[in-house]
């Protein structure tokens, strides 16, 4: 059975930073595409960043390019976030998602285990 936990999630001055990591078990994690995603209260679950299964091929949205970073690490089965210079409107629960293995770009709908998530909460 495939699980996800998140960590690092917390309280952030804005310009702060966080990194949020993930660890994947009961899956052969190298051959997946993981991702990143956010859900803010009161608003749909969005995306925030994917990395192909090597590691390199990345994917950010707009808002937190130049910002965040995703990586992983296949010998610890732990995909990571580095989020910098945060915003209090990134204040959200992040997620972590599993997406299918060995493909590349990856539709958000194709991710197909998630996190409990992890809050963050930036403050202004």
């Amino acid at each position: 059975q495939v699980q996800l936990v998140e960590s690092g999630g917390g309280l952030v001055q804005a310009g702060g930073s966080l990194r949020l990591s993930c660890v994947v078990s009961g899956r052969t994690f190298y051959i997946y595409t993981v991702g990143w995603f956010r859900q803010a209260p009161g608003k749909e679950r969005e995306f925030v960043a994917a990395i192909s299964e090597s590691g390199e091929r990345t994917n950010l949205t707009d808002s937190v390019k130049g910002r965040f970073t995703i990586s992983r690490d296949n010998t610890k089965n732990t995909m990571y976030l580095q989020m910098n210079a945060l915003k209090p409107e990134e204040t959200a629960i992040y997620y972590c998602a599993l997406g299918p293995s060995f493909r590349w770009p990856v539709a958000h709908r194709d991710y197909t285990d998630w996190g409990q998530g992890t809050q963050v909460t930036v403050s202004s």
